[in-house]
């Protein structure tokens, strides 16, 4: 009976060997970050249910976030890995011939794993690297990657014309951005990105109710994957019809353009004004005393929420002003969305791969 294998998920060719040797005897991959300490490697495994039968044609059971729940684990089938590969490849135009993917992003999360499947699968040349190192990344397009996905903080500390496409998902992306660079939207129970500078992949439909963005296609996960007592238990979020809602608000345009705006749960509702995270972020990047910055909202007694600035001053300067950061949200969008509050931080609480974790901010 098949079953569930746990899989160190460092970067090199003995994951691709690993997990080569996993499908050839039938068995699902969970891929586990490295980086865990033993006792959340332990919980990942129990919560999860390595070692547990799957069922047949599985092929990969991927974790989401655990930091503030319990671990739950999305179940892809060969049948929606293969849909994702070939979609996506045929959207970019993927050559096995000329092209070679870099694999760079960490495998424990589908948006580095995803990469090695897809190569495997369309018998792309591949490049897996340990981790994120810009030199790193620079020396493995010199020889010879030509594709590469990346997330917005990644894509900023290296030259993306050594690239001839660059795939950007993860997190919101910035306003401005090579030629080059596609970017996606997607989430881990969609297999990787579904949404192409705002086109869907073929064989995907992209609808919206009541503001929350619905998806389905043959890439979506089969099940939710949890252990309770011992006994596997699988939970099948798609509604009727197959759609999944996805937790993200946002717009279908007549032509089919998708438009996200972000997280339900991290609109911030001020006054009674809606006020989205992204743009004003992307506004007060451009203040030459922010090194990096993230807005939430916070409880206020007056205007239900506040918006507040999380900045990251830039090393050796002075830290930007209130007033200043207020004045440079008012000059693009309405003065609801210019911060109420300035917080100064050292670091930014991020995922591995990036997403600001707002939750975690003061």
């Amino acid at each position: 009976m098949p079953a569930l294998v746990a899989i160190d998920a460092t970067g090199g060719p003995n994951f691709v060997t690993a997990l080569r040797r996993a499908w050839d005897a039938g068995d699902a991959v969970l891929p586990v970050d490295p980086r865990l300490p033993p006792a959340g490697r332990q919980r990942l495994l129990d919560a999860l249910g390595a070692g547990l039968p799957v069922r047949d044609g599985d092929a990969v059971v991927v974790a989401t976030s655990g930091t503030t729940g319990d671990p739950k684990g999305v179940v892809l089938t060969h049948d929606a890995v293969r849909a994702s590969a070939d979609a996506t490849s045929e959207r970019i135009g993927v050559d096995p011939s000329t092209d070679r993917w870099l694999a760079c992003l960490p495998l424990s999360h589908v948006g580095g794993l995803s990469v090695v499947m897809r190569a495997l699968l369309t018998t792309t040349p591949l490049t897996i690297l340990p981790a994120f190192d810009a030199d790193e990344v620079t020396v493995a397009a010199e020889d010879g990657a030509t594709l590469v996905s990346l997330v917005p903080t990644a894509l900023r500390r290296i030259d993306p014309s050594v690239f001839r496409l660059i795939v950007l998902g993860g997190a919101a992306p910035p306003r401005a951005l090579p030629p080059n660079v596609v970017t996606t939207y997607g989430l881990t129970e969609t297999g990787s990105g579904v949404v192409y500078d705002g086109r869907p992949l073929s064989g995907v439909d992209v609808t919206v109710r009541d503001g929350e963005i619905l998806v389905r296609g043959p890439m979506l996960l089969r099940c939710y994957r949890t252990v309770v007592r011992g006994d596997v238990r699988e939970v099948d979020p798609r509604r009727e019809g197959g759609w999944l809602a996805t937790g993200d608000a946002g717009s279908v345009a007549r032509d089919g353009t998708v438009r996200i705006e972000g997280r339900l749960s991290d609109l911030i509702v001020t006054g009674g004004e809606n006020v989205w995270p992204a743009p004003v972020e992307d506004l007060l990047r451009t203040h030459p005393s922010v090194a990096d910055v993230a807005v939430a909202g916070r409880d206020d007694p007056e205007w239900g929420q506040r918006v507040v600035a999380y900045v990251v001053p830039t090393a050796g300067g002075d830290a930007p002003a209130l007033d200043d950061l207020r004045s440079l949200v008012k000059g693009s969008l309405p003065g609801f969305c210019a911060p109420k509050e300035l917080v100064l931080v050292d670091t930014l609480p991020r995922t591995s791969i990036g997403k600001v974790r707002r939750g975690a901010l003061g």
